[in-house]
């Protein structure tokens, strides 16, 4: 029989954490038809050997809430195996909202994600003011990857309570303001929503410097959104919890009893964010010990973590560690060949530099790593510091750093880790069975990090360079283990009669290179992207998608919904 398209004699990884084995790949109607031995033709085949043949990448953690609407093809997310996306993380959505509230949200998502406000307001359709209009919305937008979201805590308070739902009162929602809350996470399971989320996390504010809403929401009111779930029999309770400030361990207590209980009462599972941090650099493994003490008793709960620390880049393409100096601060505004005009400038340089040395600067340079000039490594060493650099250079940390630029015209690249320092965590963290992989934050922070590439990292360091993991886990991590959490039918897997997600990978010709700070957001306005090698093709539905890293021009990606059968 003929088939859509045949991918023949590659290594299957199935994503079940099975270990590889040499086959073909039938797909037909958008679906997997045959694994093994497929002696049909295809209307087109392509030559797998010496690659693996694995599902479409899930990443459950994205804010391309905005960036779907004008970037149907989800860079960077796109460049690394990504099929299949969950929005609506952290409480901040885009619906429900009324036509009143649009300005509010979209600052409070630049406010919390960095995504500029005015790129959400020109990019957006905002068709919609309840959340199955905002899914239908997402229904006919174009788009290369399978994406679905949860409904936000933080939407939900501004359309019910208005500017009281910004109050720091735990009583501020009355029971009226609840039950219509209630109706509308009602509204948006019935819909296909994913789930609910929430913020509890100090660190997120509107743009006047008070907490977004729901930071502070009584256990009523969260219990209310979890008996909907339960109700619905669907759906992720997702938290950005906190525990900042926490002096004798009672908030972090606190904060995984809740979540725990949620889940024994909804029957659903419940996932936040969990990474380890060197202000408390043991916090991460208490909290691990917290979540399996607490959900003995029946609760489903999952810290999500990342494969490498989480960092701020730093550099002349936009913002670098020495911004805070007026004369540094004036290059900003420049072309980055002006800047490394200026830069090459003896005289220029070394008023540069004495600015620099004179100013204090609250930064650790012993904690600013270099991250390379083709390929990126994020691996904190001594050895890759900015402080052993200038060191090693008989250089201030200032010389150095433009010193280090100019070796790449000016494209060079340090990152500031402040999450998920120690590589020791991140391993204990990858290894322990209760954590997933997550908190890619894709979309999110545009100017800041750039995490995406989390998919590429895992293959390229932990499986290949490391040997720690091997790779049918990896995918399986990366595949079915999210799918599952999220409820998503039919992909994560390579099997008869699932949906056609599907990657070819040449590990051994995988790299990684450096980010790059471009302006394409509307209005101009600048990202961090990153691409990869190593990605032969990615297939979403059955269409070839990404072939070497380029778009082929299809948009077979669809939205997912918790509705799904």
């Amino acid at each position: 029989m003929a088939h859509d398209l045949v991918i023949r004699g590659g290594e299957i990884v199935d994503g079940t954490g099975s270990a590889p084995v040499r086959g073909d790949v039938a797909i037909t109607d958008g679906r997997v038809t045959h694994l093994g031995d497929v002696t049909g033709s295809g209307r087109r085949e392509i030559d797998a050997e010496g690659h693996l043949v694995t599902p479409g990448f899930v990443d459950i953690h994205t804010h391309l809430d905005a960036q779907i609407a004008w970037d149907p093809v989800g860079t960077s997310s796109s460049w690394h195996g990504v099929t299949s996306v969950v929005l609506g993380n952290c409480g901040v959505t885009f619906a429900p909202c009324k036509p009143a509230d649009r300005r509010f949200l979209a600052e409070m998502m630049e406010s919390v994600e960095d995504i500029p406000a005015d790129a959400i307001m020109n990019g957006l359709p905002w068709t919609w003011e309840t959340y199955g209009e905002y899914l239908t919305a997402l229904d006919v937008m174009p788009k290369g990857m399978n994406v679905g979201g949860m409904v936000g805590h933080c939407a939900l308070r501004v359309h019910a309570m208005g500017e009281r739902g910004l109050s720091s009162d735990p009583d501020a929602a009355t029971a009226e303001d609840i039950a219509n809350m209630a109706a509308m996470v009602r509204e948006a399971m019935s819909a296909g929503a994913m789930g609910f989320s929430t913020s509890r996390t100090l660190l997120h504010v509107v743009p006047d410097g008070r907490n977004v809403p729901g930071t502070f929401a009584g256990e009523n009111e969260l219990m209310a959104f979890a008996d909907e779930l339960g109700r619905a029999k669907a759906g992720v309770y997702e938290v950005a919890p906190r525990f900042e400030n926490d002096r004798d361990g009672s908030l972090t207590d606190n904060e995984i009893g809740w979540m725990a209980e949620v889940s024994r009462r909804s029957g659903r599972p419940v996932t936040f964010g969990l990474a380890q941090s060197d202000r408390k650099p043991q916090l991460y493994a208490e909290i691990i010990d917290l979540v399996t003490k607490h959900t003995a008793t029946g609760g489903v709960v999952h810290p999500q973590s990342t494969a490498r620390g989480i960092g701020v880049l730093l550099g002349f393409t936009h913002r670098t560690p020495f911004d805070s100096v007026a004369s540094w601060r004036a290059l900003r505004s420049l072309p980055l060949a002006d800047k490394v005009s200026v830069l090459r400038d003896p005289a220029r340089r070394a008023e540069l530099v004495a600015d620099a040395d004179a100013a204090s600067i609250p930064m650790d340079f012993g904690a600013l790593f270099v991250l390379g000039i083709t390929d990126a490594h994020y691996v904190p060493t001594h050895e890759s510091s900015l402080a052993a650099y200038a060191s090693r250079l008989g250089m201030s940390v200032a010389n150095a750093f433009i010193e280090l630029s100019l070796e790449s015209d000016g494209r060079r690249l340090f990152n500031f880790p402040f999450l998920n320092q120690n590589f020791a965590a991140v391993q204990y963290m990858l290894d322990h069975p209760v954590v997933v992989l997550g908190l890619a934050d894709s979309g999110a922070h545009v100017g800041q990090i750039m995490d995406a590439s989390q998919p590429t990292w895992l293959l390229t360091y932990w499986v290949r360079e490391r040997q720690h993991m091997l790779v049918e886990e990896a995918i399986r991590r990366l595949t079915s283990e999210p799918a599952a959490l999220f409820g998503v039918k039919d992909r994560g897997v390579l099997r008869p009669g699932a949906c056609a997600d599907v990657n070819i990978i040449d590990l051994d010709a995988m790299r990684l290179p450096v980010p790059e700070y471009v302006h394409d957001f509307p209005n101009g306005a600048g990202r961090y992207i990153q691409k990869a090698t190593g990605y032969r093709a990615t297939i979403v539905n059955g269409a070839v998608f990404m072939e070497h890293g380029e778009h082929t021009g299809a948009l077979a990606g669809t939205v997912l919904r918790s509705t799904d059968k």
